[in-house]
């Protein structure tokens, strides 16, 4: 069983600790904690707003109506109540940093079990495709081989038709599809990277860009390199 992130009594200290910085609003408390976790834990309104009204109950924290939100501040009260306990506002401090790292390690224990998959996946993934590829060239061999679908050379078919007239198709035609089909493959790499941009701005829009959050983009975008890698020689 995972320890809880904040000791009994922990997380109302640590409040008074952020607002003795500043008034602040709800969104701005939950926002400062995930900064100090570097984003490995956040805790949910359901956490905060409870104990904020329970400070205010005993006087430590006043709220003012700011439009839809209530901005908090610390009252000469809640001062006076920090002040007095900083001895255990220095413990709280050592268990988050305990915290920060116990959560990071198994963070990167789920990092490493959800790689081991997504490496059997993109090995499965690039299989197929060699196999997809390979079956391809298998029929366009054969179609050229035998282009009225005869199957084998001791089909019955001796030749073309009267007026018939049978082609390979030029060198020049294979260039112009493969340079249609290299394009078309050019452009499916530039909108995968441009999609993963746009995912990764908006994450970093809302939520610090962590060690793990780094770490987990590069092993899934070195996974899926060897994949394609891979496919393409087959």
């Amino acid at each position: 069983m995972t320890p809880p992130v904040f000791a009994h009594g922990a997380l109302r200290l640590y409040l008074l600790a952020l607002l003795e910085d500043g008034p602040r609003h709800g969104y701005e408390l939950i926002k400062a904690l995930s900064d100090r976790f570097g984003g490995t834990y956040a805790p949910s309104p359901g956490t905060i707003y409870p104990r904020l009204a329970k400070l205010q109950e005993e006087g430590l924290v006043e709220a003012e109506s700011a439009g839809r939100r209530s901005i908090y501040r610390i009252t000469e009260a809640g001062l006076h109540e920090l002040d007095a306990r900083r001895d255990e506002l220095a413990d709280v401090e050592q268990d988050i940093s305990a915290s920060v790292r116990r959560l990071a390690d198994s963070l990167r224990d789920e990092l490493r079990a959800s790689m081991r998959g997504l490496r059997a996946d993109l090995a499965a993934t690039a299989e197929s495709a060699r196999q997809a590829a390979r079956s391809v060239r298998v029929e366009a061999r054969t179609t050229a081989k035998h282009p009225h679908g005869a199957g084998s050379p001791s089909s019955s078919w001796q030749g073309p038709e009267p007026g018939e007239e049978t082609r390979e198709p030029s060198p020049e035609r294979f260039s112009r599809e493969s340079q249609g089909r290299l394009k078309e493959a050019e452009m499916l790499v530039q909108a995968f990277r441009d999609d993963v941009r746009v995912e990764l701005r908006t994450h970093a829009a809302r939520h610090p860009v962590t060690e793990v959050t780094l770490e987990t983009l590069r092993t899934v975008l070195d996974q899926a390199r060897i994949a394609v890698k891979n496919s393409l020689r087959g």
